[in-house]
């Protein structure tokens, strides 16, 4: 029970990498604060924040189901003053709410636009705002966001230039908090996959059932937060990890068990050279 006694803050996890990110921490004993819009299933995404809430404490945490959406200032807010109710602190953010949006400069509309920045930015950035007051008084406390490897190649770039600029923006906050952060003791470090993951998103946006099964487990990406959540706060900050790398560096190498499909050709991801 590593985390028990511990608080994390998960954005975006009523369902696919939150969810599987709560789960992973929840058997470690830890509270989990389960953020999300959905309070009622849709068939097409599975999940809302109270079942996911339920399962972590069937998982041996302890689960709180918090309905947030972190556009709205004041909601972010209420959300956090909630979590410090309930368990007393927050020691880890994880920032895994992302809106996603695979269009170029003139297939994108302006209000979609709006609503990838306004989640993966400005959202990110406002929640991570009103957690840092209560990781600063957390034990070997981390923020975590789901942002990829800076690359500067145009062939990341010219495809989806606005998608790319919301979610290089998360992995630019995550160099800028590591520094603004580090004699607080606050970590601050960004994960990201080398393959695509079998989420929602996938399913629905990018490649339907045929991307699914070349595509490995949430899972994955959950036992890569454990890993780093884990690592000393004070040394372990500025990273943008990919999984690949990360789970090779706790000397874990066989990833078969990760594959949606065993055996399958597996689809490299974005930003991923």
């Amino acid at each position: 029970m590593e985390f028990s006694g511990k608080t994390a803050f998960i954005t975006g996890a009523s369902r696919g990498i939150g969810e599987a990110i709560a789960l992973r921490l929840a058997r470690e004993g830890a509270n989990v604060v389960v953020i999300g819009k959905s309070v009622k299933e849709d068939p097409r995404l599975g999940g809302t924040i109270h079942s996911v809430a339920q399962k972590v404490t069937e998982a041996d945490g302890r689960g709180l189901a918090v309905q947030c959406d972190i556009r709205d200032e004041e909601q972010v807010l209420a959300a956090v003053q909630r979590a410090v109710s309930i368990f007393g602190g927050i020691d880890i953010l994880v920032n895994n709410a992302s809106a996603i949006s695979l269009t170029d400069t003139m297939q994108t509309d302006m209000k979609r636009f709006d609503l990838v920045h306004d989640i993966n930015v400005r959202g990110t950035y406002l929640v991570t705002k009103y957690c840092v007051p209560f990781l600063r008084k957390g034990t070997n406390p981390h923020i975590l966001t789901l942002s990829p490897p800076i690359d500067l190649d145009p062939r990341w770039l010219a495809p989806f230039v606005g998608y790319t600029m919301s979610k290089y923006n998360m992995s630019l906050m995550t160099l800028g908090w590591a520094a603004e952060f580090r004699e607080a003791g606050i970590a601050a470090n960004s994960i990201w996959p080398v393959t695509t993951i079998a989420t929602a998103a996938v399913r629905n946006i990018i490649g339907g059932e045929a991307l699914m099964e070349r595509s490995r487990k949430p899972e994955i990406l959950a036992d890569c937060a454990y890993y780093i959540l884990r690592r000393d706060a004070a040394s372990c900050t500025g990273n943008l990890f990919l999984d690949e790398a990360l789970l090779a560096s706790e000397g874990i190498t066989d990833l078969s068990h990760y594959a949606v499909t065993p055996g399958a050709k597996l689809q490299r991801d974005l930003y991923v050279s």
